[in-house]
């Protein structure tokens, strides 16, 4: 590790894992509850489990983004994080504001939570993804104005790089666009118009951009391919995600009662968007084709090369494959769009946090790579989730277009709870192949408790 400050990344990546571990077993808990409807109930209802699940995801993502640009940011900058204890303060707040907010969902009604916490002073609260509290809202923008302050400083006094850059311009994002959450008019189509200024614009624009920032640091560092390389590709490949992110948020808006030129915008930007995903995979492959050494952390090459791939079929793939909108008027809101989410997710988010964990972790324990047995536990944990994600795809993919049939083409269609019934056995599916992933998880914790011989940090 070259510089002190960069430990405190390993707050960040512990708490990560743990948010992550917690929001896998609420995916589980809910899976149950498609096939087996009054599982845990009273104690935790479906809509509860599924509140808890979706912003555990938000929040482990968030810990492991700011967790990679404290280890990463100080190395590009070369110097020290211009305030540690910033980090460390703004740590705990999150952690706790977190801890609150998912204790409040599983112990208070929501509309009781939403009273007590100052909801009819200003209404943000009940809506998919921005469930949280408003006091929770606040934190996190402080908790993001904190990160950016504390990363921006740090560039501006030391070296300035395309990745330090890119990185904090995907953050600047994130803390703005993240206003539009306390957004919330009476105007259904309105509300739902804006409403995606913070869910679209987050994951299919500005943090690409972190995605990339971080894909392209630990490229650098395992295959020692010239910085110079690396940056033109990145910079291509984000001019690409914000042309066809920015203006593919209009494939959201074909059914919610805006302006009929949306179906033609959305349509067509939105099909373009797997073209940086597409580029995203050529360009990590070229790299490590191209390498110039033989880095010792196998591990972390695997999960880089699987950030880029995955990222691929999830985001790019099957975004596609329901994005347009004559398709897209018989899929929207059916278990296509999970099959989607779901990959995407892991593909583009979950997989590069964990490679950047994988990678910085050894560092800041003071050697280059694990020991190969953890490498190898490592490599194992890689495949499981990876395979048994994909096959939740596959599952919620079937279970999609059997809906889309039985629901919305056939000439006598079903109700959505008769439909529900008979796509049943895709769900159960899903939840085996859920449990797998969750093995693979426990795996990948366990690989950073195995000791052995490791190559010393030089």
């Amino acid at each position: 590790m070259k510089y002190k400050s960069q430990a405190v990344a390993k707050l960040y990546f512990i708490a990560a894992i743990g948010l992550f571990l917690g929001q896998i077993l609420f995916g589980l808990i809910m899976g149950l509850q498609y096939v087996v409807g009054d599982f845990l109930f009273p104690a935790i209802p479906f809509n509860v489990a599924r509140m808890v699940h979706t912003n555990l995801l938000i929040v482990w993502l968030l810990f492991g983004f700011m967790g990679a640009s404290y280890f990463l940011i100080p190395e590009e900058s070369e110097t020290e994080l211009f305030s540690p204890k910033l980090a460390i303060i703004t740590f705990w707040v999150f952690l706790a504001a977190g801890a609150i907010t998912v204790l409040g969902y599983l112990l208070v009604p929501y509309a009781s939570l939403a009273k007590w916490t100052g909801n009819d002073l200003l209404n943000t609260m009940g809506r998919e993804f921005l469930e949280q509290p408003l006091p929770t809202k606040v934190g996190i923008v402080l908790v993001a104005l904190s990160w950016l302050f504390n990363i921006t400083m740090t560039m501006l006094k030391g070296r300035k790089t395309a990745i330090s850059l890119v990185l904090t311009l995907g953050m600047l994002g994130l803390a703005v666009f993240f206003l539009f959450s306390f957004y919330n008019p009476v105007n259904l189509v309105k509300d739902k118009f804006y409403w995606w200024w913070v869910v679209h614009l987050w994951v299919e624009g500005v943090w690409e951009l972190i995605l990339g920032a971080m894909l392209a640091f630990v490229l650098i560092k395992v295959t020692g391919v010239d910085r110079e390389v690396v940056e033109k590709w990145l910079y291509v490949i984000i001019t690409m995600t914000l042309v066809t992110g920015i203006i593919g948020t209009g494939h959201h808006y074909y059914w919610i009662g805006t302006p009929v030129y949306w179906q033609w915008w959305g349509s067509v930007f939105s099909a373009l968007e797997p073209i940086p995903f597409f580029m995203m995979t050529v360009f990590a492959f070229n790299m490590v084709n191209k390498r110039r050494r033989e880095h010792p952390n196998k591990a972390a090459v695997l999960w880089a090369l699987g950030t880029s791939v995955m990222a691929f079929l999830g985001a790019g793939v099957w975004g596609f494959l329901h994005t347009l909108a004559p398709v897209n008027y018989y899929a929207h809101g059916t278990q296509l769009t999970a099959a989607h989410g779901h990959l995407a997710f892991y593909g583009a988010y979950a997989l590069v946090v964990l490679t950047m964990i994988s990678y910085a972790m050894p560092i800041i324990r003071g050697r280059a790579a694990n020991p190969e047995r953890a490498q190898i536990m490592e490599m194992w944990s890689f495949w499981l989730m990876t395979v048994s994600i994909f096959f939740i795809t596959l599952f919620l993919t079937g279970a999609g277009i059997v809906q889309i049939w039985l629901q919305r083409i056939s000439t006598t269609p079903m109700s959505f709870m008769a439909v529900q019934d008979q796509i049943s056995i895709f769900y159960w599916a899903r939840e085996a192949a859920g449990v797998v992933f969750l093995i693979g998880l426990l795996l990948y914790i366990t690989s950073f408790f195995v000791k052995g011989e490791s190559k010393a940090f030089e």
